[in-house]
C-alpha cells in the first residue's frame, strides 16, 4: 500500500503541529482506498487529550474522538485511513509508545516540529514521514507517501 496526500493537506498537518507546539498535535486522515493506494481526501484535527507536561511528548485520542472520526467519515462516504501527529523537537519517526498504541494497516504520518528560531510562539514544522505498523506489531515500516495534484 501507499498513501496519496496532497501538498495542501500535508501543509495543514504541518500548520496544526506548529500551532500546537510545544505540545503534540493529532488528527485523523479520511479518504478512500483505490487499489493499492489509500487516498487522503480530508483531515479531521482532534484535540490532544493529554494534559500538562504529558501533552509535550504524547498524544491521546479517546474512544469518543475515534467514534467522531468514524461518524464524520461515514457521513462523507469516506473511511479512516490513519492518523497523524507531531513530534516537538524530536525526529519524524514513531516512538516505541507510538508502536504500542498503533494498529496494523492504518497509515501514521509523523511531522517533526522544532522551536522557532525567531523566538515567536508556535513551532517551525520540519520533515513529515509516513509509517505503517507491521502485521505482527513488532515495528513500524516506512510506507510510501505520494503527492497528488488532485484537489480533495
Amino acid at each position: 500500500m501507499a498513501l496519496r496526500i496532497t501538498e495542501a493537506l500535508l501543509d495543514e498537518i504541518r500548520r496544526h503541529g506548529a500551532r500546537a507546539y510545544p505540545n503534540e498535535c493529532c488528527g485523523a486522515m479520511l479518504g478512500v482506498v483505490n487499489g493499492d493506494t489509500k487516498e487522503v481526501r480530508e483531515l479531521l484535527s482532534l484535540d490532544n487529550r493529554r494534559e500538562g507536561e504529558a501533552a509535550r511528548t504524547r498524544f491521546l485520542i479517546t474512544a469518543d474522538d475515534y467514534r467522531l472520526a468514524e461518524k464524520t467519515a461515514r457521513e462523507k462516504e469516506l473511511e479512516i485511513l490513519g492518523f497523524y501527529h507531531s513530534h516537538p523537537d524530536h525526529p519524524a519517526r514513531p516512538s516505541e509508545f507510538d508502536r504500542e498504541h498503533a494498529w496494523p494497516w492504518y497509515s501514521y504520518i509523523v511531522v517533526r516540529v522544532a522551536r522557532r528560531k525567531d523566538g515567536q510562539a508556535g513551532g517551525e514544522p520540519q520533515e513529515a514521514t509516513n509509517w505503517v505498523l507491521a502485521e505482527d506489531r513488532s515495528r513500524f515500516l516506512p510506507e510510501e507517501m505520494r503527492g497528488s495534484a488532485a484537489t480533495p
